[in-house]
């Protein structure tokens, strides 16, 4: 498999879309709701592509993976973010369903593309 541009990555531009879909609600909440748990959703949210990105950035195998661990991690925090404001009605049934199938989807391509990376590992080439 020859390199992909970033933007061509399929997990990258999934990230991206589900982080607008969150900034897309929470710029809607008051001041209180930015404040006490927006700021951190749109953060974990965004942080997804952020590490995508930066381990596809750094041209080796163990590095990128590295990378894709932890924008896992900020996928599963994204989860948890997204738990609280639809408890809090502040995200509704319909959005709240949408958002953890995207998440579900986008969990499910990233693991393929770390095992894919982790097939490449052995060799000496980049990804």
């Amino acid at each position: 498999m020859e390199r992909q541009d970033l933007d061509s990555l399929e997990i990258y531009q999934l990230s991206l879309d589900i982080a607008d879909e969150i900034w897309d609600i929470v710029i809607q909440w008051d001041h209180f709701a930015k404040n006490a748990i927006g700021y951190q959703i749109v953060k974990a949210s965004d942080s997804i592509a952020a590490n995508i990105s930066e381990g596809y950035g750094r041209y080796f195998y163990k590095e990128n993976r590295q990378f894709c661990f932890i924008a896992r991690g900020s996928l599963y925090e994204t989860r948890t973010f997204l738990k609280k404001p639809h408890r809090r009605n502040l995200v509704t049934l319909e959005k709240f369903d949408k958002l953890s199938s995207d998440l579900d989807i986008l969990v499910k391509k990233l693991n393929a593309y770390i095992k894919y990376i982790e097939s490449k590992m052995n060799t000496k080439r980049v990804v």
